[in-house]
């Protein structure tokens, strides 16, 4: 019976703090939900109104008047190009420093070595060079950016998915006749393709939160949500309510995409850690 009480007592202290938790992360955004339905009178009131009649028009404002709708478009095709372009490029060369040792341990930490300089040391360079190729306030600029960043660490993370397969397998491949190029892609892809989505998904996030390079390579044309965003902070103050709607849509593919691709995360966070 005290055995009983006390996994019981357990439970519930578990259960509270999980719960405590929990309500640490989602609190702000749901109140950034509650204040992207207000208006500015009721966003700014104080004590803080929690049941009011909510209306649309921050985010009629948003699209209507301050074309959200662009950045958003923006934002997508970054991210999708990027991330499409930068998967491939990343599942070879990481392939490569796995199975091959391209460039001997030297190359492979040179290729970690990129991360270790923060980008508002090189973002002037960089918009130097991108501006004598013309490729400031141009979707290409910033897609060719944000893949010089994203890459290494996607090809440090595909090589260790790459190290968890046995070599046995690709030998016997070999043996029944198949190119390596043959037991790259129907083999070794397929059995590391927990991991392949895992570094597609970082990558898409990675691009879509991306800030620093957005605010100072794209123009009025091609501003990402990220800066579209910080530009609602204004010398006359904050577009509150309109920010809240912006930042609820802009964190809306996030929940989609994370509901879509919730299986392949687990597998990919989790793979390798056990072994048959």
């Amino acid at each position: 019976m005290e055995l009983r009480k006390g996994r019981i007592l357990s439970n519930t202290l578990t259960y509270i703090a999980l719960i405590i938790a929990t309500l640490f992360v989602l609190l702000p955004i749901l109140w950034v939900i509650r204040t992207s339905f207000a208006t500015e009178l009721i966003a700014y009131e104080l004590p803080p109104k929690l049941v009011f009649m909510p209306t649309f028009k921050n985010y009629i404002e948003l699209f209507s008047r301050l074309h959200f709708g662009l950045f958003l478009r923006n934002s997508l095709v970054i991210a999708i190009s990027c991330t499409a372009i930068s998967i491939p490029i990343a599942a070879l060369g990481g392939y490569a420093f796995s199975r091959y040792r391209t460039g001997g341990t030297a190359l492979k930490f040179g290729v970690l070595a990129t991360q270790m300089l923060p980008g508002i040391v090189l973002i002037l360079p960089i918009f130097v060079i991108f501006n004598a190729l013309h490729l400031t306030n141009t979707m290409f600029g910033i897609i060719i950016a944000e893949m010089s960043f994203n890459l290494p660490f996607l090809v440090w993370l595909l090589m260790g998915f790459f190290d968890g397969i046995p070599r046995d397998i690709e030998d016997a491949a070999a043996v029944d006749g198949a190119t390596p190029f043959t037991t790259f892609f129907r083999i070794i892809l397929p059995l590391t393709s927990p991991g392949v989505m895992s570094a597609t998904i970082m990558s898409f996030i990675f691009c879509w939160n991306e800030f620093l390079f957005a605010l100072i390579l794209t123009g009025n044309e091609t501003k990402t949500i990220t800066v579209n965003l910080s530009a609602m902070v204004t010398h006359k103050g904050t577009l509150i309510g309109v920010l809240s709607a912006g930042t609820i849509i802009g964190i809306l593919p996030m929940v989609i995409l994370s509901i879509f691709v919730k299986k392949y995360m687990i597998e990919g966070l989790t793979f390798g850690a056990v072994k048959g």
